[in-house]
Parts: C-alpha cells; structure tokens; sequence
C-alpha cells in the first residue's frame, strides 16, 4: 500500500516537473510585442472606450427622452 503511494508520488511530481520543462521551453518561443505596440494598442483601446462610452450615452439620453415623453402623454 505504502508502495503505491509512493509510486503515485512520484508520478505526479515528475508530471508537474515535465510540465513546467514543457511551459520553459514554450515561453521562450513568444515573440513579445515591443513598447511601440503595446502603445499603439492601448491608445486604440482607450480610443474604442470613448467612442462607446458617447454613443451609449446618447442612446440612453434618447431612450430616457422618449420614454418620459410616452409615460406623460
């Protein structure tokens, strides 16, 4: 019994160790985006933010106009 357990041990240490060889070897293949990109990128996100943010507030300025005037007539 203390065998088996001891077998299972050691199989899921030595999986655990493969796998991080594994993710090592991986990680080296990434190419990373240089700081101009990551620049360009983050601009065009806050950028798309904006935009939404507008228009979804135009939309529910709309809404709530056009609500309140169907709830008083």
């Amino acid at each position: 019994m203390l065998e088996r357990i001891k077998d299972s041990v050691t199989e899921a240490w030595d999986a655990t160790a493969r796998f991080l060889r594994e993710v090592r070897g991986e990680i080296r293949k990434v190419t990373w985006p240089q700081k101009k990109e990551i620049i360009g990128s983050t601009v065009v996100v806050i950028v798309s933010v904006g935009i939404m943010a507008i228009f979804l507030g135009l939309v529910d300025l709309v809404l709530q106009n056009l609500l309140t005037y169907v709830i008083k007539k």
